[in-house]
């Protein structure tokens, strides 16, 4: 194994004279750009904020197209006028979680556009795009869902722990996206009687909704079945497909999580759960209690009755 001295490491990088060091904005710019291509995308970000010799190479259009696509395949089906070539400002709203408390909402998409990419142990088993007419009658009145498999499923040898999900809502007419999924499973739920499990990747917004990306799948056959995005309120219901579209808008016009993890999404969905929970618990408990008093004043009024025919 070569040793290399740290002396012949300071003077290849020394200047001609000895006096200067030799810096990494010396370098060629074709050579930086290789470097920088390697790089994720929030070091990308950062490595652009800390000089201005890296502010433009940092900023190349064609590196974050390449980022963005590797990182999501199904970009390469939607066309660049739907969010307007601007693959920088793509992975800065749709790569962090979005923020708890959203901003309101100013105007509804008339049409969303889902990238969904299904990754399972490093691998992509599913790559799609989805258009959804937002602006119809029945799209506002029911309740707000998603389909990226129609009629059809697919077979792969899938654990649903070692799933990954990536779903991108993409307005067109601003350009603007959201991530709503939480990319690791929150919840893997296995319901025994017809064997399906179902992993959810929910992401938690402020005023008590979530995002429920969730995929349903036969566990032994290796079945996909369902790869859907609904919203639910604080309750477990579903919430309308106007409503749900302020809640996206809202999220989209938001601030973003600069250090939001999967941990994080998973932990704040634990949260939701169990305030779901504790309110239905108080909500059954008010109604065991009005049950009773029914129950009470019921008996009462039928012994009243059987008294007044005693004494008559």
């Amino acid at each position: 194994m070569a040793i290399v001295d740290d002396r012949f490491c300071s003077a290849a990088f020394a200047g001609d004279d000895g006096e200067g060091a030799t810096t990494i904005e010396d370098l060629p710019a074709d050579v930086l750009a290789l470097v920088l291509s390697r790089l994720d995308g929030t070091s990308l970000a950062a490595l652009g904020c800390a000089s201005a010799a890296f502010r433009d190479l940092a900023a190349d259009p064609a590196t974050w197209r390449a980022l963005c696509l590797a990182l999501w395949p199904s970009l390469r089906d939607v066309p660049p006028a739907d969010h307007k070539g601007h693959y920088r400002r793509l992975f800065a709203d749709a790569f962090p979680f979005p923020a708890p408390a959203p901003a309101p909402a100013q105007r509804l998409p008339t049409r969303l556009v889902s990238a969904v990419d299904l990754h399972h142990g490093g691998a992509c088993i599913m790559s799609r795009v989805v258009e959804t007419d937002a602006a119809t009658g029945w799209f506002l009145g029911a309740p707000f869902r998603v389909d990226a498999l129609v009629q059809e499923g697919f077979t792969a040898p899938i654990a649903p722990a070692d799933l990954s999900l990536s779903w991108v809502l993409i307005d067109p007419d601003t350009g603007r996206a959201v991530n709503a999924s939480s990319r690791r499973p929150v919840s893997v739920d296995r319901r025994w009687l017809t064997g399906e499990t179902v992993a959810r990747f929910a992401v938690v917004l402020g005023g008590g909704v979530a995002l429920d990306a969730a995929i349903t799948c036969d566990e032994r056959l290796g079945h996909v079945r369902e790869v859907s995005l609904r919203i639910e309120d604080g309750d477990g219901g579903g919430v309308s497909g106007r409503d749900g579209l302020a809640v996206v808008a809202a999220a989209m016009a938001g601030a973003r999580e600069g250090r939001g993890t999967e941990e994080a999404a998973r932990l704040r969905y634990e949260e939701f759960v169990k305030g779901r929970a504790a309110r239905k618990e108080r909500k059954a408990r008010r109604e065991g209690i009005v049950d009773l008093c029914c129950s009470g004043v019921g008996a009462a009024a039928f012994l009243g009755f059987l008294v007044m025919l005693t004494f008559r």
